[in-house]
């Protein structure tokens, strides 16, 4: 079992490597942080970008240019498209934002047409956190995709999660669904959602998992506080995976940690036919290539 963002890395060592693209990948800490993952042999990378700057930035860095695939183009969305193309060719088995907005990445990759998006799929972000202070690896959803998820995204979350926590080796992870109060507050959408949701776990409709809630986030990560409350559940205060009501709870949750609690993080999107890393623009190279080995990781699966 992973229980570490660096094992990933030292697990993907003795897999076959994994096929990257990067979606304008002109910036030093997309090309760092890919560069750093074919050094650790996990992927080969293509990246789509204006060729001046990749060859600019490679001479900054002292980086082999010859590692790398290049495709030349200088313009913003016809690369991020031109990205999108060579994964529907089966030139890629994941693909990266580098300094595309956010907004021009996800358009092709949610294209009709020629985008990324298999019939009725249901696009996620999924977050796999080390912070200092909590005895394991956690596994979120959803902090920056989907701003207010309905009863069927909720269940689609908890199977991401679910399937990505496997991927880490764990057999069984503990879900725990979040909610502002672990009891059942019928006038609380989060509440109910996730009593249902629990409920379905039970009655064996989603699997592979201990699904539990609705659960505060105390009660779900903290041992001590769910004895005071006397709760008996098999997920509270050893959480694996936590599935927030909202983007806001998940968002904040997720920053706070990152920029207060020394939390390292790994992130993509699930739901399209690859693994899609969405780091920020100013998240930091270890960010990106662990997002990178993340989603070679379940790429592999």
């Amino acid at each position: 079992m992973i229980t570490a963002l660096d094992q990933i890395i030292d697990v993907l060592k003795n897999n076959p490597r994994k096929r990257l693209v990067a979606a304008y990948a002109n910036d030093s800490h997309t090309i760092s942080a890919v560069y750093d993952a074919i050094q650790h042999a996990i992927i080969y990378a293509t990246l789509v970008g204006d060729r001046a700057e990749i060859k600019k930035v490679c001479d900054e860095h002292s980086f082999d240019i010859g590692k790398f695939t290049i495709v030349h183009e200088p313009n913003e969305m016809k690369a991020t498209e031109k990205a999108v193309e060579l994964i529907n060719k089966g030139e890629g088995d994941m693909i990266m934002k580098g300094l595309v907005s956010t907004d021009k990445y996800m358009k092709a990759i949610l294209n009709k047409e020629k985008g990324l998006m298999p019939p009725k799929a249901i696009l996620s972000h999924v977050a796999v956190m080390q912070n200092p202070n909590y005895h394991k690896l956690l596994v979120v959803s959803d902090v920056a995709v989907i701003p207010q998820p309905d009863l069927n995204q909720k269940i689609t979350l908890s199977n991401y999660v679910i399937n990505v926590a496997r991927a880490l080796g764990i057999d069984k992870p503990k879900v725990a669904l979040i909610a502002a109060s672990e009891q059942v507050l019928p006038k609380l959408e989060s509440c109910v959602d996730a009593a249902i949701i629990s409920k379905m776990a039970d009655r064996g409709q989603i699997k592979n998992a201990y699904v539990d809630g609705p659960l505060a986030i105390d009660v779900a990560i903290d041992k001590e506080s769910a004895e005071i409350k006397k709760l008996d559940s098999p997920v509270a205060g050893d959480a694996d995976c936590m599935v927030f009501p909202n983007i806001e709870a998940g968002n904040v949750f997720y920053k706070v940690n990152t920029k207060m609690a020394n939390t390292e993080s790994g992130a993509m999107v699930v739901g399209a036919k690859c693994p899609a890393i969405l780091s920020s623009r100013g998240d930091s190279v270890k960010t990106k290539l662990y997002s990178i080995a993340l989603a070679a990781l379940v790429a592999s699966k």
